[in-house]
């Protein structure tokens, strides 16, 4: 490069120099001077200098958009107020341990150890906290993979796994967050109305029946109350919220503690907690004090209450139940110790249908035949059918707290710090204490109390509260606290998970969510989530609620493990954990648990589950925004298209696997526009989406003067094949003239594998115009590359006229004109074409001609047959070529063709000779028509040619006009029509006859498409000769086949 031109002007690969003026040279040198930067001067405006990029990274914010967002936003984040940053230990331990211990630990877990045993409760918890410990090392992983704006798990599964992926688990986690919500909310009302305050209750049973129905109306009316108060405390600040947890968790801790005191006293002074059996069943101990049927007194004998309740009077010799009169009544220790050796009669479990007594096994009884069960007997009876899978299901919600911190990372100090050490430490601690109080609870507790749901043997007293120490109360108040606690956290996080899904954009409709207070708490998000709750709390029955939360939980951590073991597997460039004690194995073994968890939980939920977050995956697929992450499902994606190309690549597809891979060559004008867009209407329609598509086409000039041509025409193709459904892929080339351009698409388009075998174009209509002389060379030649590549060829005529996406032919015939056989091409597309809406009423016709000696009866047979084989359906025809003359008209039409060709080789002649030489053939063409009224009465005779042009006749003509033509044209005229162009003329209007007389009015007609000439001299006669065989026809496709078999009749 000279120096003139380096000073003077900038080529478009050098860069973006800036503009030059005397303000900004000056300002530019004072800003390099001493820098040593002007070298890179012309590129700091589009890439920044370290210095500068450094000082923003290091004061980068936590978002919940991705670094461009960022970048954008960075002002306007500057001036909102900042959250609160909070360390590890309060900004996700003690959230996660609050919300780990909430309403299962006091509320359940002495019940489902009663029932499964302490070895099934002990394989229930292991399974559920070894689901969640693999969960937590996988979301280290994600976490300490970059940093992690607000909305912490679904932000981690979103940029894992894309934004199919992101929203439809991210939805069904906020959902389970939600109704997580509503859990602890229940749980917190109905430790107040059955142990705190039983009096409360507004809605009272009027008989013993209703009194289940009553509880779950009070608990709606007060779970509404509370709702909307720990709404209004979530409203006025997170930072509040984390003061009161505080307080909350102390509870917890204390309630805990007081467990551990309560189970080391009993060791040496058990408490004194009598549980009244009758026979071997347990009796409710509201309406009792005494456990016993008569009392002995000074005046004589008196009945008890418990007497009274089984018997129609409290007269001795009242008429009693007769379990009652047959078994005796016993007291036994609720709470014998640990040093009891209660432990060995609570291995096993005691699963029963609903409304069975709670009974003691191993207690001596005398069954009374047809019983019938009064609920106005104190007996104590199971409220639901318990079965291993069921508890499960509602065990799981009590490990779900392990998201508590990471969901709130957007107010966390250093969250790739934080969410690793704190959550880990919090499933550790929580796991710690569920597996020992279930070996506790079997080791000091009588079986029947532990089955004993709502503790009616001991007055109604909390169960686990009967077991601490100092007081009861110590555990009632601190549950009733911790639940509270767990309500909030969920209320807290649910809101900022919704909204980093709403500003991520990902979901058209949550926009509105996205959106807050100036301080950046979600408004509107915290008000769908109160909504959604509510639906919760409606229901009303913690156990009812409890898998539905598990299903939600489980489907969030499975794709968690997934994302994990996807990005190891594949070891893409940009997962660099900071946390290093993660495994691929470990990932997958957490992945198969969560699903195999779903499944043992209820099949009916999981798949229920997985059919909402399905229903949200395609709606985020089809209406969502695209969002480009970087995610592991597009480099699974890319790994297994570049497995399958390196498997396809071995060989050639075999002939029942072959369908049309096409590359369709477009046609653009001036202003990069398609010019022809209706050819790739009828590419979506020959495809329906399968196979491979690549549009092709070519600019004219260099790559640097034309790259933004280049880009512009790329994009309007896009934009058309987005409009007309065409699934496939675009490919621009820049060559210095259409014919290179377009030889090299057809070689080098595709990859591996994955190439097309077929090409499809338009004809090109402008071929005759003298100011384009040369456009029908370019066509040829393509002809003869696709030959040479072995490809197939699709030639479309009249394209203009072909229909649509949108229209519908509801009748019509699709006719075949099968002249040669070059692999059954021609059989294969029409049948391709009628899977589409536009051709699936047009019924199928089969032309196919014979010739003098053949026999055309058995021909359609044949053809029948073989029809019937490639089981396709369709009407044949034989149509019968009878050989005649050569007309005259053909004669003429070769003539005119020739002198024509003849003209155009004649380049250097003057444009005055050139016009005077065009109209004396446009003259002569006329006079040939006068010819064709005759042709049809001329008599033939198969032997001899019949001409009206006799050789005297030509010569006078040759003499006439030798006097008026100058010298230059003395040859024009002296040639005789070349015979081997003569009868391919006699060909082309003979089928052309024939073929307007069957399928004028066919809406498709496709026809073989002959060769073109192996001598180069003859190109443009054969053009002339496929206008003469097209000629009246409204809608064609020439086709040549590959010469390799497309279609088969085996199976």
């Amino acid at each position: 490069m000279n120096e003139q031109n380096y000073e003077g002007g900038v080529s478009p690969g050098d860069g973006q120099s800036r503009e030059s003026s005397p303000n900004g040279d000056m300002e530019r040198e004072s800003f390099f001077e001493g820098k040593n930067m002007a070298l890179f001067e012309e590129e700091m405006d589009s890439n920044p200098m370290v210095s500068s990029l450094l000082n923003k990274l290091a004061n980068y914010t936590n978002l919940s958009q991705g670094v461009v967002e960022h970048e954008e936003a960075e002002d306007s984040r500057r001036r909102e107020v900042k959250n609160p940053g909070m360390g590890t230990f309060i900004g996700v331990y003690l959230p996660c341990l609050q919300n780990i211990l909430g309403v299962i630990l006091f509320l359940r877990l002495t019940w489902i150890v009663g029932v499964a045993g302490v070895l099934e409760s002990f394989l229930i918890v292991f399974m559920c906290c070894t689901c969640t410990m693999l969960t937590a090392i996988s979301m280290s992983a994600i976490a300490t993979n970059g940093v992690v704006p607000a909305g912490g798990s679904y932000y981690m599964i979103s940029r894992a796994l894309g934004p199919e992926f992101g929203g439809a688990v991210g939805l069904c986690f906020y959902l389970g967050t939600t109704f997580a919500g509503a859990m602890y909310i229940l749980g917190t009302i109905e430790i107040f109305l059955t142990y705190i305050s039983p009096g409360a209750s507004i809605i009272h049973a009027q008989s013993p029946d209703g009194e289940a129905v009553a509880l779950l109306h009070n608990m709606r009316v007060y779970g509404t109350c509370t709702l909307a108060l720990m709404a209004m405390v979530v409203f006025v600040g997170v930072k509040y919220v984390n003061k009161l947890a505080l307080v909350f968790l102390a509870c917890v801790v204390l309630s805990i503690l007081a467990i551990y005191a309560g189970v080391i006293k009993t060791a040496f002074d058990p408490p004194d907690i009598p549980v009244c059996l009758l026979g071997n069943r347990t009796l409710s101990r509201r309406n009792f004090d005494v456990c016993a049927k008569v009392l002995t007194t000074n005046n004589g004998t008196v009945t008890t209450a418990l007497w009274g309740l089984f018997c129609n009077n409290s007269m001795p010799s009242a008429i009693c139940d007769e379990y009652f009169a047959q078994n005796n009544l016993t007291e036994i220790q609720g709470i014998p110790g640990v040093a009891s050796g209660v432990f060995l009669d609570n291995l096993w479990s005691v699963y029963t249908d609903k409304g069975v007594f709670v009974e003691k096994q191993g207690t001596p009884s005398v069954a009374v035949p047809e019983e019938s069960r009064s609920s106005k007997l104190p007996y104590v009876l199971t409220d639901i059918m318990t079965y291993f899978t069921m508890l499960v299901g509602i065990y799981f919600p009590s490990v779900t707290g392990i998201m508590a911190g990471s969901n709130r990372s957007g107010d966390l100090r250093d969250a790739q710090k934080s969410i690793p050490t704190g959550t880990i430490m919090a499933i550790v601690t929580t796991s710690f204490i569920y597996l020992s109080c279930i070996m506790l609870f079997g080791a000091c507790i009588e079986g029947v109390v532990l089955r004993d749901k709502f503790g009616e043997a001991l007055q109604g007293n909390l169960v686990i509260g009967m077991l601490a120490w100092p007081s009861p109360w110590v555990i009632v108040i601190g549950s009733f606290f911790s639940t509270c606690g767990a309500g909030l956290q969920s209320l807290t996080g649910a809101p900022r998970l919704l909204q980093a899904i709403a500003r991520d954009g990902i979901i058209p409709f949550l926009q509105v969510f996205g959106h807050g207070k100036a301080n950046g708490e979600p408004t509107w998000a915290l008000l769908l989530t109160a909504l959604i709750c509510e639906i919760g709390i409606l229901i009303a029955s913690l156990d009812s609620v409890a898998p539905i939360l598990s299903m939600f939980f489980l489907m969030c951590y499975m794709f968690v493990n997934l994302a994990c073991a996807v990005q190891t597997l594949l070891r893409t460039p940009n997962w660099r954990p900071r946390f290093r004690y993660y495994h691929w194995t470990l990932s997958f073994l957490g992945m198969s648990l969560c699903l195999a968890l779903m499944f043992i939980c209820s099949w009916y939920y999981a798949l229920f589950a997985m059919l909402i977050a399905g229903c949200i995956y395609k709606y985020i697929e089809y209406r969502g925004a695209e969002k480009e992450w970087g995610d592991g499902i597009r480099g699974l994606s890319l790994n297994a298209a570049r497995y399958a190309l390196l498997r396809v690549e071995h060989g050639t597809p075999h002939t029942k696997n072959w369908r049309p891979q096409v590359l369709v060559m477009l046609n653009l004008d001036s202003e990069q526009c398609v010019k022809h867009p209706r050819l790739l209407s009828f590419t979506t329609q020959l495809k329906a989406g399968k196979g491979l598509t690549i549009v092709g086409s070519v600019l004219e000039g260099t790559y640097l003067d034309k790259h933004v041509e280049a880009q512009q025409a790329e994009e309007n193709i896009r934009s058309l094949m987005g409009t007309e459904k065409t699934k496939g892929f675009c490919q621009l080339v820049v060559s210095s003239n259409l014919r290179d351009g377009m030889s090299h698409l057809i070689q080098s388009a595709g990859l591996g594998g994955m190439k097309h075998n077929t090409v499809l174009m338009a004809w090109p209509e402008s071929w005759k115009e003298e100011d384009n002389p040369f456009s029908w060379k370019n066509f040829v030649d393509t002809v003869r590359d696709t030959t040479a590549a072995q490809q197939a060829l699709l030639v479309a005529k009249n394209v203009d006229l072909f229909p649509q996406n949108q229209e519908r032919f509801s009748d019509g015939h699709i006719d075949v004109w099968w002249i040669v056989h070059d692999g059954g091409l021609l059989m294969l597309l029409p049948f391709l074409l009628r899977q589409h809406k536009v051709w699936r009423k047009c019924r199928m016709r089969i032309f196919t001609v014979a010739q003098v000696d053949d026999n055309s009866i058995q021909m359609k047979k044949d053809l029948q047959t073989f029809l019937y084989h490639l089981r396709i359906s369709a009407e044949v025809e034989v149509v019968e070529m009878v050989e005649n003359d050569i007309s005259a008209f053909t004669y003429e039409k070769t003539l005119v063709m020739e002198q024509r060709s003849q003209m155009l080789k004649q380049m250097q002649l003057s444009k005055t000779e050139r016009e005077r030489e065009a109209q004396l053939i446009h003259d002569r063409n006329t006079a040939s028509h006068s010819v064709v009224a005759t042709r049809t009465r001329a008599p033939s005779t198969p032997d001899k040619v019949q001409m009206t042009w006799t050789k005297e006749k030509l010569i006078a003509e040759k003499l006439k006009n030798k006097e008026t033509n100058m010298s230059g044209f003395k040859d024009l005229f002296s040639l005789k029509p070349n015979q081997s162009n003569v009868r391919r003329m006699h060909t082309a209007v003979k089928l052309n006859g024939v073929v307007l007389n069957k399928s004028q009015d066919a809406q498709l007609v496709l026809l073989n498409m002959p060769g073109p000439p192996k001598n180069r001299q003859g190109d443009e006669n054969y053009m002339e000769f496929l206008e003469v065989l097209t000629e009246g026809l409204n809608r064609v496709l020439l086709v040549r086949g590959s010469g390799r078999e497309v279609i088969t009749i085996y199976s």
